[in-house]
């Protein structure tokens, strides 16, 4: 079964650094096969016979932390979850939308939409963000790099783990799936 892997905080401001051909050497090592990795911000592509995502990112943790010494959080989505960004997300309904303000926060559980009420979307206006199942659709009004709408807030809020990728780069994935 192929699984997509989301590495959240690799090779960003010099912190936690994991060349991606060291990390698809020691996946290999370990069992996976046809790894391919995405960019240097942790995205990969593996297969293996478990189909179960949370033992495939606890195994994947593992790992890291053994070979590279650092404690890295895991996010394992399948090709349907990609398909259903591309289906659900509100923003691409709007016209004239900037993709570039797009983003989805992958979060480690299912939460109810309800939870939207927990961050407090409203402080953060104009930016926009919508809760749908295991994603969070995310439309900065400037940009991510100008908000205190980030995963840090999101992880901290909704007692949850996760990880962001903009649009462009959901979209080079499910291409790549």
């Amino acid at each position: 079964m192929k699984h997509l892997v989301l590495l959240r905080g690799i090779n960003v401001s010099g912190h936690n650094m994991i060349k991606m051909d060291a990390l698809k050497t020691s996946l290999e090592a370990i069992g996976f096969s046809n790894v391919e990795t995405y960019i240097q911000s942790g995205n990969v592509f593996l297969e293996t016979d478990d189909e179960s995502s949370f033992g495939v990112g606890f195994k994947i943790k593992q790992e890291i932390f053994k070979t590279f010494g650092h404690e890295v959080p895991v996010i394992v989505i399948g090709k349907k979850d990609l398909e259903l960004c591309l289906m659900n997300n509100p923003f691409l309904k709007e016209k004239e939308v900037d993709i570039k303000k797009l983003y989805v926060a992958f979060i480690s559980k299912e939460l109810p939409s309800s939870a939207i009420n927990e961050l407090k979307i409203s402080q953060f206006k104009p930016d926009e963000a919508v809760i749908d199942g295991t994603r969070i659709f995310i439309k900065y009004a400037i940009g991510a790099g100008k908000t205190r709408l980030d995963q840090k807030y999101i992880e901290k809020k909704l007692n949850v783990t996760a990880t962001m990728r903009n649009w462009n780069t959901i979209t080079k994935l499910l291409e790549m799936y």
